[in-house]
């Protein structure tokens, strides 16, 4: 490489160097870099210009290798939920925009203890440019009710314009069900709950899992974990509650399946459902079989084919998929396809990955955040204008049970086609 022979091609260099990487930067790449931010030779004559330039070329590589160990790329981190005095837990939401332009996002909001059975109520936030901002102080949108509490939103913006609010109402570990309420006034007001679920049970509906499709029908997928007077069934029977009228009245799939490999029976949970552009659905629910397990149906989530292992190999830990604008689906989920050893179980990392073919193959593979000790899950997607916003948890192992923190996550859609 040719030497440098002034003051002021050290400096034009070395300011080059800095735009570079600054580039790089943004794009979640310095580490390529690093040979050509140290490659370039220093001229004898002028010493303290090549230690500048050494010195800032450090300082901007120690600022990236932190940036980017955080928040890879353009990655913004625009709300933390962080448990406090009072409620040890925020966790699971769903957002839903509003007609004036505001956005707003519900979770659930612990008061008497971290776990799953603990007090909890519905709080809401306010975000009025686009999720890079949010209000700071929550709102109460659902009181607790029931014995235990209520959680586990997910906000449909129904085809009658109106917003429906479907979450779990818990009383014992043999009443857990599904409600709705409805807003006709952009979520100022809500009607009595509604009950989705009429048959007694253990129902698990996850956050952002209600699903219209184009014929109207609002689809429900849960899973089964206990019949009024049956024991306790943690491995779990995957179903659907099905609706024709805008949730005045529901009925049950008849599909109601477990799931087993090689005579042995699979833990199945925590479903989900994406209307395919042919109109079928496709459902994945997390399980120990080491992916997501995969279901698929023809008549609008009435029958199901048998749930089989799928490409998408993931810990016990649930997945989530939305569509884009451009027609293709974002696939969020732990990633465990080349996982260290040491890390399998763990709901790390959070993955993102593009599907251009209706979930048939999974490209553009990003990691989005990949902290060993993280717990990345039951995540809301929302597409805002050329961004997509994720609710998830984002808890650390080391200091809470990995549920007890919500993030909101804004990230521009171009960049997940990069890689």
């Amino acid at each position: 490489m040719e030497r440098l022979s002034s003051r002021k091609d050290v400096e034009t260099r070395s300011i080059h160097a800095i735009i570079c990487a600054t580039h790089i930067l943004h794009a979640g790449r310095v580490q390529r870099y690093y040979g050509y931010l140290f490659s370039s030779p220093q001229p004898e004559s002028d010493t303290m210009s090549g230690k500048s330039s050494r010195l800032v070329a450090m300082l901007l590589l120690t600022f990236a290798a932190s940036a980017s160990a955080e928040t890879p790329g353009p990655i913004e981190t625009a709300l933390k939920l962080a448990p406090a005095a009072g409620h040890p837990r925020n966790s699971e939401g769903d957002f839903v925009a509003l007609k004036d332009g505001r956005l707003l996002f519900v979770y659930s909001h612990f008061t008497g203890g971290g776990g799953d059975h603990d007090q909890a109520f519905l709080a809401g936030r306010y975000s009025s440019d686009g999720g890079r901002t949010w209000t700071d102080q929550d709102e109460t949108i659902v009181e607790r009710e029931g014995d235990w509490n209520v959680m586990s939103v997910s906000l449909l913006r129904l085809k009658s314009g109106q917003i429906g609010l479907f979450y779990l109402r818990k009383n014992s570990l043999a009443d857990c069900r599904a409600y709705l309420r409805i807003s006709t006034d952009e979520a100022k007001t809500w009607s009595e709950p509604q009950l989705c679920i009429p048959e007694v049970g253990y129902y698990v509906l996850n956050n952002d899992r209600a699903e219209q499709l184009t014929s109207g029908r609002i689809v429900l997928p849960v899973c089964l974990h206990a019949n009024e007077g049956m024991k306790f069934d943690g491995a779990g029977t995957i179903l659907c509650y099905l609706s024709d009228d805008n949730g005045q009245s529901w009925r049950r799939s008849k599909t109601a399946q477990q799931a087993h490999k090689d005579g042995k029976r699979l833990v199945v949970q925590e479903p989900l459902v994406i209307e395919l552009k042919d109109r079928r659905l496709m459902l994945l629910a997390r399980s120990n079989e080491g992916s997501q397990l995969q279901s698929f149906s023809s008549d609008g989530g009435d029958t199901w084919s048998e749930l089989v292992p799928s490409d998408i190999k993931s810990p016990l830990s649930p997945a989530s998929v939305e569509r884009l604008p451009s027609g293709d689906l974002l696939l969020v989920w732990n990633d465990h396809a080349q996982i260290d050893p040491a890390l399998r179980g763990k709901r790390t990392p959070l993955t993102a990955a593009i599907s251009t073919d209706d979930g048939k193959r999974w490209r553009h593979v990003q990691n989005l955040f990949d902290n060993p000790h993280g717990w990345y899950c039951y995540t809301a997607i929302e597409v805002v204008g050329d961004y997509v916003l994720l609710g998830h948890c984002a808890g650390d192992r080391r200091h809470n049970n990995g549920l007890a923190e919500t993030h909101i996550t804004r990230i521009p859609i171009a960049w997940m086609y990069e890689k």
